[in-house]
C-alpha cells in the first residue's frame, strides 16, 4: 500500500487566501475576485497575482470572470488550516482565559507558525473539541468537517424558539454586544417580534427581552430547538 504524500508546506499568505476562499465557497458559487479582496482587505491586483500562482500550485481552478474553486489539494489545505486555527482558538479561550473577542485575532497570528504536533497535543488535552468558542465546527485530523445547515437569526419567523449554533467572529465588537445581550454559541432564545422595513428583531434570552438589529442578527446563526 502507498504511503499518502506528505502535506505541502505552504506560506501564510497562501494559506490566508485558501482559508478565505475556502470560507466563500461555503454559500455554492464560486469565490470572486473582489470577494476574496474584501475578505482579506487586499487589494484586487494583489487578488488576482495570487490567484495565478494559486493556480499554477494546482491548489484552485479559476475561470475567468467567475471565480475561483479549491480544488482537493486546496480543500484539503485549507481545512488544515481551519484546523490549527480553530483549536488555537479553543486552547487560548478555555485554558489561558482569553475572552472570545479578542482570540480569533490571536489565533489568526499564531495559526501559521504552530506545529501540527503542537497542535494535537492541544486537541488531545481539551478532549477533541469539534467546535470552536464562536460555534465554528473544528475539522478532523482527517479532513472531514460537519458544515451543519443553519439559519441566521434574521430570516427566523416571529414566535419560533432556537438555540444559538454560531456567530461571525470577525468584528470584536459585535461579539462583545452579542455577549451583553446573552447572545452566544447554546444560548435559547424566542422571537418575541420583528419590526418590519428591517427593524430589530425582538428576542427572549436568559431571562429578560432584549432588541437586536436585522444586520446583527444576519450574524448570528440557529437551528430550531
Amino acid at each position: 500500500m502507498t504511503a499518502s504524500p506528505p502535506p505541502l508546506s505552504l506560506s501564510g499568505p497562501v494559506e490566508d487566501y485558501l482559508k478565505a476562499i475556502y470560507d466563500l465557497e461555503l454559500v455554492g458559487a464560486p469565490a470572486s475576485t473582489n470577494d476574496i479582496a474584501d475578505r482579506l482587505a487586499v487589494s484586487p491586483a494583489s487578488v488576482s497575482g495570487m490567484v495565478r500562482r494559486l493556480a499554477d500550485q494546482g491548489l484552485i481552478t479559476h475561470e475567468p470572470y467567475r471565480g475561483v474553486r479549491l480544488t482537493g489539494d486546496g480543500r484539503r489545505a485549507a481545512l488544515r488550516t481551519l484546523r490549527r486555527h480553530r483549536i488555537l482558538e479553543c486552547y487560548l479561550t478555555e485554558v489561558l482565559g482569553y475572552p472570545w473577542d479578542r482570540v480569533h485575532a490571536e489565533a489568526e497570528r499564531l495559526e501559521h507558525a504552530a506545529s501540527e504536533e503542537l497542535v494535537e497535543l492541544m486537541a488531545s488535552a481539551l478532549g477533541d473539541p469539534v467546535h470552536d468558542p464562536h460555534g465554528a465546527p473544528i475539522p478532523t485530523r482527517d479532513g472531514r468537517v460537519d458544515e451543519a445547515a443553519l439559519q441566521p437569526l434574521a430570516e427566523t419567523a416571529a414566535g419560533a424558539q432556537v438555540r444559538v449554533r454560531r456567530v461571525h467572529d470577525r468584528e470584536p465588537e459585535r461579539l462583545r454586544y452579542l455577549a451583553e445581550l446573552g447572545i452566544r454559541p447554546g444560548s435559547l432564545l424566542r422571537i418575541l417580534d420583528k419590526a418590519p422595513f428591517d427593524g430589530p428583531i425582538t428576542v427572549w434570552v436568559e431571562g429578560a427581552t432584549r432588541a437586536i438589529g436585522v444586520g446583527l442578527a444576519g450574524e448570528v446563526f440557529v437551528q430550531p430547538e
